[in-house]
């Protein structure tokens, strides 16, 4: 069973620069074994020591969040498209000494 994969740009490093990869896999966790197999540079992007998927980081099948789905159980089927997908940070954001919108410090 082959489910497409599609690697953020942020972690293409870490896939000689591939954006897409097949994986044959049965739920998510095993496909994110078997691309921490393939891509050894990948291990510590997506998942943490214990083997959770980072904060930081979303997982999609179909275009649906795997936390509304069975998580890493997440049954996989021939065709299916998963997206990994860090999230974007950036600036001190509020409650850093940045002014609100009324002028006042926050």
């Amino acid at each position: 069973m082959s489910v497409e994969v599609y690697i953020p740009t942020p972690f293409r490093r870490a896939t000689n620069n591939k954006d897409k990869v097949s994986v044959d896999a049965q739920d998510v966790r095993g496909l994110l074994d078997e691309l921490e197999g393939r891509f050894d540079a990948l291990k510590g992007l997506v998942r943490n020591e214990a083997g959770e998927i980072h904060d930081h980081v979303n997982v999609y099948v179909n275009s649906e969040a795997i936390e509304s789905l069975d998580g890493l159980g997440t049954s996989l089927k021939d065709g299916d498209e998963v997206s990994i997908i860090p999230a974007l940070a950036g600036g001190a954001g509020r409650g850093a000494g940045r002014p609100s919108l009324g002028g006042a410090l926050v």
